[in-house]
């Protein structure tokens, strides 16, 4: 396999026999050089040693040297800088496009390593590196999560410029869209951001003092305002009257289609109803809630701007014609973390770079160290498995190494696969 012999290659697993080239002459690999995921050689500005020469350029990977000619490399000028290349098999001699012979050296995967990867490859317990990881020195485990931590931090500042490039660059829309979605905290989440898309957002600041309107485009936008029902009371049917004025008022698109929300196996604390509720009270007292939440300097201050209740009339209901136990219906310390975790967190880390403000970056980090860990099926199996998870920080890489890594199979990118491979 073409990929694991690039890891042989990167990591020096050499054989302990002295190298050399097919013509016999001795190699000495200096530097293996980096690793190039582009178009081009596989490995650029290496540095090898071939007889008394020292050699400063790139090197190509092939099982088998004929795979030279057959990805047409030999009429390619990208590859004329290659000073060397590498096969399993050799069983034809490569040429630049001058017609210029390249040195060739056979090199083979180590038995145990093919062995080890094949284990890794084909388990069905995860994670398959489980029986390495409480060995692993604590600076191992940290480094490499830091790493991940930081993939994951890019990987959400993506999407979050793709969102923002929808909401035509607008931070706020954009950051209020994302809370949006997360207030579906998973189920819902889908329901969540497609309502927060339909709404005018325009409209509803138009009308943000006022906490009941600001419910009438929420509730009416979700498509909850549309059944006729003898049951529900006087709220429901002003509501209902409100949205028609705001809806002809403002020209609104169509509601959404009341079966797009999720009930089922949802607890009554996370109905569609009682989030939105929460949200229509978090936007109606946050003018500006983005700038607020990005001004805040520690959690707590973050928690307090973040923290909703809901109108009277949820207090005692679940849904409109649902009565319940009289209570506030705020929002958790537990829902609060997951907010600030896969909302508040990302957009610190994008806007710091795109402001260039180090100080939003560094805020991203310390507030994921200052948070407790996620309580997933990853965090949890990784635990399981003799990994610390303490804080949001170690919970978020593990969530980015089994995505990218575990669930990919990609074991030759992974530390702890390195390890697997280098200690069994």
């Amino acid at each position: 396999m073409e990929q694991l012999l690039h890891y042989v290659w990167k990591h020096k697993i050499f054989p302990l026999k002295a190298l050399c080239t097919t013509s016999g002459e001795p190699v000495e690999v200096i530097d293996p050089g980096l690793p190039n995921t582009n178009a081009g050689p596989d490995f650029f500005n290496a540095k090898i040693k071939i007889g008394d020469t020292l050699w400063v350029g790139n090197v190509e990977i092939h099982m088998k040297s004929s795979d030279w000619l057959r990805h047409g490399h030999s009429e390619n000028t990208a590859y004329d800088s290659v000073i060397l290349h590498v096969a399993e098999v050799i069983d034809h001699e490569v040429h630049r496009t001058t017609g210029e012979l390249i040195p060739q050296m056979q090199l083979s995967c180590p038995a145990d390593v093919a062995s080890h990867y094949d284990e890794l490859r084909r388990t069905e317990i995860y994670p398959p590196c489980y029986s390495i990881l409480p060995s692993l020195s604590k600076f191992t485990i940290h480094s490499w999560l830091s790493v991940l931590q930081v993939e994951r931090f890019e990987e959400k500042r993506v999407q979050l410029l793709e969102r923002l490039e929808d909401c035509n660059h607008n931070w706020e829309d954009a950051f209020f869209i994302t809370l949006a979605r997360n207030f579906g905290f998973g189920l819902n989440g889908d329901a969540f951001e497609a309502w927060a898309k339909s709404l005018s957002l325009r409209a509803v600041d138009k009308h943000c003092d006022n906490l009941f309107q600001v419910e009438a485009f929420f509730f009416g936008q979700a498509g909850l305002l549309e059944q006729k029902n003898d049951e529900c009371g006087n709220y429901y049917v002003d509501l209902q009257k409100e949205y028609r004025y705001l809806s002809h008022k403002f020209s609104l698109s169509q509601p959404m289609d009341y079966k797009q929300w999720r009930f089922l196996r949802l607890r009554p604390d996370n109905f569609p109803h009682i989030r939105l509720a929460q949200l229509a009270y978090l936007y109606a007292n946050n003018q500006t809630l983005f700038s607020r939440v990005m001004d805040a300097e520690t959690l707590d201050t973050t928690k307090d701007i973040l923290k909703c209740t809901t109108s009277d009339f949820w207090e005692d209901h679940f849904n409109f014609d649902k009565v319940s136990p009289k209570r506030k219906k705020q929002l958790g310390d537990h829902s609060l973390n997951l907010i600030i975790i896969n909302t508040v967190i990302p957009f610190l880390y994008a806007y710091g770079i795109h402001k260039s403000e180090e100080r939003l970056c560094d805020r991203a980090s310390y507030f994921l160290d200052g948070l407790k860990a996620e309580n997933n099926y990853v965090t949890r199996m990784w635990s399981n498995a003799g990994l610390p998870v303490s804080t949001a920080a170690d919970s978020q890489a593990l969530l980015q190494l089994q995505k990218f890594y575990c669930d990919k199979k990609d074991c030759l990118r992974c530390r702890f696969g390195y390890e697997y491979l280098k200690h069994r």
